[in-house]
C-alpha cells in the first residue's frame, strides 16, 4: 500500500490526486485529508470494515466513534433527525468552519461508526481539498490525522508519520490554516452543550443560539 503525499494546494491540477483518493474510498481503504481546522483521517462512513479500520489505525476503541464530514448544509437532514432548529441555526451560520454538532442519527442509515447511542456528530469543513472529495465521495467519517495520544497532525507528512501504511492515500494541502480542532456541540438534548472548546468560541456561538458551556473534563473528549 503506498503511502506517497498527493499535491492537493492547487484546484487546476489536483484532479488526480482526487481522483486517487475517491478511488480509495470506494474499495474500503483509508485516506487522509487538510481541513480548515487540522488534518483528518477519513474512510466511506457506509462502509463498516473501512471505519473498523480507521479506529485501528488511530489505536481507538468503539467507545470512541469518528464524526462525519459533509460537503453540503441539507445533508444534515439526510444523516440527522429532529435537529433543533437552534442547532440548524449554528451550523447555518458556523457550515462551512469549525463546528462539529452532535445529533441524532437518522435511525434507518446502514452504518456502524462504533458505539454511538444513536447520535451522530457532523461538520462541514472550510477547506476547498477536503469539500472537492467530499462531493465525489458522499459522507465520510473522518477523525484527526494522529494515533490516539499524540497531537492531531497539522500537515500531511506528520500524519504520514504517524499512520504509515495504514493509510492508502495522503493528500497534501500543505499546513492546516485553523490548527485547532473543530468546536463540539452536543444537541441531542434539551439545550445545546458545548462538549469540546475549539476553533469556535462560546461566545460566537451566544450570537447565534443560547449554548450553555463545556463542563470540567469535556475538553478531553
Amino acid at each position: 500500500m503506498s503511502s506517497a503525499l498527493h499535491n492537493v494546494q492547487d484546484p487546476a491540477s489536483w484532479g488526480p490526486s482526487i481522483d486517487e483518493a475517491v478511488n480509495a474510498v470506494s474499495r474500503g481503504a483509508l485516506v487522509v485529508l487538510p481541513t480548515d481546522t487540522v488534518y483528518g483521517i477519513g474512510a466511506n462512513a457506509f462502509d463498516a470494515p473501512a471505519v473498523a479500520a480507521l479506529l485501528a489505525a488511530k489505536g481507538r476503541g468503539r467507545q470512541m466513534p469518528p464524526p462525519v464530514l459533509v460537503a453540503d448544509l441539507r445533508t444534515l437532514d439526510g444523516l440527522a433527525t429532529d435537529v433543533p432548529d437552534d442547532a440548524r441555526a449554528l451550523a447555518e451560520r458556523f457550515w462551512p468552519g469549525g463546528l462539529t454538532i452532535i445529533c441524532t442519527a437518522q435511525p434507518s442509515l446502514a452504518w456502524d461508526l462504533g458505539d454511538t447511542h444513536g447520535t451522530v456528530a457532523l461538520r462541514m469543513p472550510d477547506h476547498p481539498a477536503a469539500l472537492a472529495l467530499l462531493r465525489r465521495t458522499g459522507p465520510l467519517a473522518v477523525s484527526s490525522a494522529n494515533r490516539t495520544g499524540n497531537p492531531a497532525a497539522l500537515d500531511a507528512a506528520d500524519a504520514c508519520e504517524q499512520l504509515g501504511e495504514s493509510v492508502a492515500v495522503y493528500l497534501d494541502g500543505g499546513t492546516a490554516p485553523g490548527g485547532v480542532a473543530s468546536t463540539i456541540v452536543d444537541a441531542t438534548g434539551g439545550r445545546l452543550r458545548v462538549v469540546r472548546q475549539g476553533a469556535i468560541t462560546l461566545d460566537q456561538l451566544r450570537e447565534v443560539a443560547p449554548v450553555e458551556g463545556a463542563e470540567p473534563g469535556d475538553a478531553a473528549r
